[in-house]
């Protein structure tokens, strides 16, 4: 039996895939297996994760949902441990299982999850929510239930008592760990344990992750309200500090209109999230799951970096 089972959630993603194997297979701890959870890719997503060793679990594209995908890869898993991975991150370490599996050793720990950076192809200011809920310090007890299944790992005991809510439209893992830390379990955050995550988004595509996370979140924390002054509050305020921040590091010029569209269309699409009381149809869910094919390679269907979540510390203190 593997200690560790990877389940990695992918639509589209022969462009990233590859990466992600050879990292896992380059990690110093082998006790693992990796499942895919594959939810009708018309690439070579699936002929690249078995080249690798990847096990091909399938799910048709109608079931998909953020926590149904977990679930079903949960179920075929193996492991003790359960890590979840993006299909488009990568380890920067081969350490990287390592760092993630230790916090386990604890009893009470049910969570735990790593940075998170950006590379080459990232946005500037999504560098900034990166290195903002990701900092280079870890918390081996944290006090809020923040978390990102970018990069995250959970007890398969754990799972097996509390599944991941199916019907959220994002942020299962946000509400995976409010349950779980209410009912005594810990989550452990660990710096050490990084990866790169490829963001590589059209402006809608953009706008949609934000709107659909603010729908999850909606539910999840039901007193957390965005109305449209809170977007033009919040879209000021982050567009001005990523401004003096981009002027510090001299990137000022090339920069301020990645800046501004980032940020109008991250709120826009949080606010109307939060306006949204009509029931989640086909068509909607089309859109937040398969858009349309865009230049970007990036597909925002096993995307769910938490950002919205994040949004409930930016209504506090920004």
């Amino acid at each position: 039996m593997p200690h560790v089972s990877i389940v990695i959630r992918s639509y589209n993603e022969a462009e990233h895939i590859g990466k992600l194997m050879r990292g896992i297979a380059s990690q110093g701890f082998s006790d693992h297996e990796v499942i895919l959870v594959d939810s009708g890719s018309t690439d070579e997503t699936v002929a690249i994760a078995e080249a690798h060793g990847a096990r091909i679990v399938h799910i048709e594209k109608s079931e998909f949902s953020f926590g149904r995908a977990l679930n079903i890869g949960c179920a075929a898993a193996k492991g003790e441990i359960l890590l979840f991975a993006s299909a488009h991150v990568y380890p920067l370490r081969t350490d990287w299982l390592e760092h993630m599996v230790a916090p386990f050793a604890r009893d009470g720990v049910e969570l735990v999850y790593g940075r998170q950076v950006g590379n080459d192809v990232t946005k500037f200011s999504e560098h900034q929510v990166f290195e903002s809920w990701f900092p280079a310090r870890s918390v081996p007890r944290q006090a809020g239930y923040f978390c990102n299944n970018a990069n995250c790992a959970i007890r398969r005991s754990s799972w097996e008592n509390r599944r991941y809510d199916e019907t959220l439209t994002g942020l299962e893992d946000l509400a995976w760990a409010k349950l779980a830390q209410q009912q005594g379990g810990q989550i452990a955050y660990v710096a050490d344990a990084v990866i790169a995550h490829v963001h590589d988004e059209s402006w809608g595509r953009v706008r949609n992750r934000y709107r659909r996370e603010a729908i999850a979140l909606k539910r999840i924390e039901p007193s957390i309200r965005v109305g449209f002054l809170d977007f033009l509050r919040l879209t000021t305020s982050n567009v001005a500090a990523d401004l003096r921040s981009a002027r510090a590091r001299r990137q000022l010029k090339q920069e301020w209109a990645s800046i501004l569209l980032f940020r109008f269309n991250q709120f826009y699409g949080t606010w109307r999230g939060h306006a949204d009381s009509a029931p989640i149809d086909s068509a909607l869910r089309e859109r937040f799951y398969y858009p349309a094919a865009e230049p970007q390679h990036h597909h925002p269907h096993a995307h769910k970096d938490g950002s919205v979540a994040a949004l409930e510390r930016s209504i506090q203190y920004d």
